[in-house]
């Protein structure tokens, strides 16, 4: 029996969504890291992982048994503007692997060479960003986000060019639930083939929402499920203080993970524009607008659905639309379930205690993560001073800290607070 059990039930869906090709050969693989723990979770032997064999197909090099290497074709609107073909231009999908939960998981290289979807590009990926997304996908994990996992890190030995320079190339193992992306529906979608398109939705429910079978309308159950996942996503994000940087249709899982870690970080000094991408001139990405780029994304998404939500446009349109009202009610009461557990509020504290907490950062420009960690040690029997000390108008600080250390004990505010407000 082979040590990794792969299989490929994207590759069952037609042609036209994927081109078949296997990862480009690499000189000089090098393991840089393995997450045994993750390995663990899909059933792969992490010594295994770490073997001549195991590393052969980690690094492009050779193809596992029941794997079916693929890139897969999407569009995407990328900062408002449509780009009818993208597709994994540096990245190949193994196939897909049954964990220890019984769920199936994608394995993925990124970095993995030229595709039919490159656009010129080399296909390879440099070692930096490779570690940066095995650290940040790794972190989110930690803190409880839905999010794309690592389960690998591999040098090449080879040289990749970019704008700074020759830098040491290498292949990130990427895990998601899936890789199917709002784009794909676009993708799909601009094809105008309904069978087609009825084939992803279906594909997709089973995968990712079996649930929605049980209703007598399976597709706008499907949209709601969707909606719900990524406002779910979106206030995880924002009580950590991330920003995507690039909340493209493309870079938007319909699974509900976060994906593709390019431009994003978690924000030091609170200012609810914060943008991290050097191109979002206009702070489309910014903090603060995450919620509304989301149901813009999620519009997008239903549009592509229409066909299947009703025979009559007109009666999908409203469908579609009645789903999408949906969103910002569900996320508002999201996010200020989170922020209330990182102030250790309870449900009945007033919104406007955590609003004028946030104001307060805002204003003043505190760092997101100090304000809340400090707060942290307070509740833990720490003086106040050393919170305060990180406003240069500490009167305003001390006025809100009197409304906050009214609501409930310090031992009820740190079992709240202590999960959720890393260092």
């Amino acid at each position: 029996m082979p040590i990794i059990q792969f299989d490929n039930t994207y590759a069952q869906l037609p042609e036209s969504f994927y081109s078949k090709l296997s990862p480009a050969q690499v000189p000089a693989p090098k393991l840089v890291r393995v997450n045994s723990d993750l390995a663990a979770k899909l059933s792969i032997d992490a010594y295994w992982l770490q073997s001549p064999e195991g590393l052969a197909i980690f690094s492009g090099n050779a193809t596992a048994e029941g794997s079916e290497p693929l890139a897969q074709a999407y569009a995407g609107h990328q900062f408002g503007g449509y780009n009818p073909q993208l597709g994994d231009g540096r990245a190949i999908l193994l196939g897909e692997v049954t964990g220890t939960d019984s769920r199936r998981y994608d394995i993925q290289l990124k970095g993995s060479g030229r595709t039919p979807y490159s656009r010129g590009g080399d296909g390879k990926a440099a070692l930096g960003p490779v570690i940066r997304e095995y650290i940040l996908s790794e972190a989110m994990a930690a803190l409880g986000v839905p999010t794309t996992r690592a389960l690998a890190a591999v040098s090449t030995g080879e040289t990749v060019v970019r704008q700074e320079g020759p830098l040491p190339g290498a292949v990130f193992t990427r895990v998601a639930s899936s890789h199917i992306r709002v784009g794909t529906f676009q993708y799909i979608a601009a094809r105008k083939d309904i069978s087609e398109l009825r084939a992803l939705a279906d594909h997709t429910i089973q995968r990712h929402y079996p649930s929605a079978l049980e209703s007598e309308t399976p597709y706008i159950e499907f949209l709601n499920q969707v909606i719900t996942a990524q406002a779910d996503l979106i206030a995880h994000w924002m009580s950590f203080g991330f920003i995507h940087g690039v909340m493209n249709t493309d870079n938007t899982a319909i699974s509900g993970e976060t994906i593709d870690y390019g431009p994003c970080a978690f924000m030091d000094d609170f200012h609810p524009q914060c943008v991290f991408s050097s191109i979002d001139a206009n702070a489309r990405y910014s903090w603060g607008n995450q919620p509304n780029i989301a149901l813009w994304n999620l519009t997008r998404f239903a549009e592509t659905l229409l066909p299947l939500l009703a025979d009559e446009t007109e009666q999908a349109t409203t469908i579609a639309q009645t789903a999408l009202e949906s969103f910002q009610e569900y996320f508002a009461t999201l996010y200020m379930r989170h922020f209330r557990a990182k102030f250790g509020l309870p449900d009945t504290a007033a919104d406007s205690l955590v609003q004028d907490g946030l104001s307060l950062l805002a204003n003043q420009q505190i760092d997101f993560t100090l304000f809340f960690r400090k707060l942290t040690q307070v509740a833990n029997g720490a003086t106040k001073g050393d919170w305060l000390s990180l406003f240069t108008n500490q009167a305003e600080a001390s006025d809100w800290f009197t409304g906050w250390e009214t609501e409930t004990t310090s031992a009820m505010k740190l079992e709240k607070m202590r999960t959720v407000n890393p260092i």
